[in-house]
């Protein structure tokens, strides 16, 4: 199915610390740019290990564009209490392929199920509005198959509807791997069909 509307919002970098006080427990905040699940341990674990003195390190994150999957994690605060409050943020932003984390180190004063979702949220908004949010296209990649002779035909193709080369290979037999905007696939896609001495295998779906 076509995408128009080819672009998604996400994080440039890992954000600056953040910190929210409330009635003495800090609430420390972390925004992260993942590419895939495998990610998110390793970021999680090196924040325990810089507060090592935390209670929780409580993290939400969402992952994918036309269908996204999300996770939302509580660390042994009540249950829908962190997670989701900093689910919901991310959801509010309107951004992917993104990890928030608020470690809390407790001050002694228990906040309730209110406060807490109070200050997460808080936290992870402040989080994000410190993040450098940015707009990216939504790219598919196709593989051309053809013989040497159709280079010139195949190049013209390329050239005209500015197609980024990934990866070529030049012998008799030749391929070349492009990206193209997901809604301008179609189109693209159909330009090398018509042509029949030339193949298109579509790489991501």
């Amino acid at each position: 199915m076509q995408n128009n509307n080819d672009t998604y919002k996400t994080v440039l970098k890992p954000s600056k610390e953040i910190l929210l006080k409330e009635k003495k427990s800090k609430f420390i905040g972390y925004v992260f740019p993942i590419t895939t699940e495998k990610d998110i341990k390793p970021i999680i674990e090196n924040l325990r290990k810089k507060h090592h003195t935390a209670n929780h390190v409580c993290y939400a994150w969402q992952l994918g564009v036309t269908q996204p999957i999300y996770r939302a994690n509580d660390d042994g605060e009540p249950n829908n209490s962190a997670g989701m409050p900093i689910y919901g943020q991310i959801k509010s932003f309107n951004i992917t392929n993104v990890l928030v984390a608020i470690v809390r180190i407790f001050g002694g004063t228990k906040l309730g199920v209110g406060g807490l979702i109070s200050a997460y949220r808080n936290s992870a908004e402040i989080a994000l509005k410190e993040a450098t949010i940015v707009e990216k296209i939504i790219l598919d990649t196709y593989k051309v198959s053809f013989n040497y002779k159709e280079i010139d035909k195949v190049m013209r193709i390329i050239k005209q509807h500015q197609l980024k080369i990934n990866a070529q290979k030049m012998e008799m037999k030749c391929s070349i791997q492009f990206s193209v905007r997901q809604k301008d696939s179609e189109k693209v896609e159909s330009i090398f069909k018509t042509h029949h001495e030339i193949t298109i295998r579509k790489m991501n779906s």
